[in-house]
């Protein structure tokens, strides 16, 4: 279980992204991703997942 801070959120297009704390990379987060509704500068616990363009954030819950 990883931990981050939600950067970016656009709930129109539905994705964004999740800077991890510990490693400070950014994930993509697509809507379908999602357990909790999110925003920016929610802090969340996440899984990586491999993507279409590398790991992405899934199963996205609020901390």
């Amino acid at each position: 279980m990883n931990k981050g801070i939600v950067k970016f959120f656009n709930e129109t297009k539905g994705f964004g992204f999740i800077k991890d704390l510990e490693s400070d990379k950014e994930y993509f987060v697509h809507v379908s991703g999602l357990i909790d509704k999110v925003d920016k500068d929610d802090e969340v616990t996440f899984e990586l997942a491999e993507g279409r363009k590398g790991l992405n954030a899934v199963d996205v819950k609020l901390a």
